[in-house]
């Protein structure tokens, strides 16, 4: 079975920094991009990062360019997504997810085994 689990989540103060974790099994993880989503109550999910490893790249969205830094142990299966300078619209529940491609960006569009969440909370 395709899963994918994050982790790390936590409460932090503004310009704080945490480091999630994605597990990942049952899939070619060198063969697959592995995405970061983010919903914050009331608002529609959103892309945080995405990174294909077949392909060589990464991507941010606008909101986290600078601040968030995405990594994978292919070893290990793992991507992580480490973030600094928190600001408070960065709390939510963050997701990470697997498809073919990241699209040429961070869209959720064709992403599946949406894992359960791990909850950043940031206070200012």
């Amino acid at each position: 079975d395709v899963q994918l689990q994050a982790s790390g989540g936590g409460a932090v103060q503004a310009g704080g920094s945490l480091t999630l974790s994605c597990a990942t099994s049952g899939f070619p993880f060198d063969d697959y991009a592995i995405g970061w989503f983010r919903q914050a109550p009331g608002k529609k999910r959103e892309g945080v990062s995405c990174t294909s490893v077949s392909a060589g790249m990464t991507y941010y969205a606008d909101s986290v360019k600078g601040r968030f830094t995405m990594t994978s142990d292919n070893a290990k299966n793992t991507a992580y997504l480490q973030m600094s300078s928190l600001k408070p619209e960065d709390s939510g529940v963050y997701y990470c997810a697997a498809h073919l491609s990241c699209n040429g960006g961070t869209t959720p569009r064709g992403f599946g085994s949406w894992g359960q969440g791990t909850l950043v909370t940031v206070s200012s």
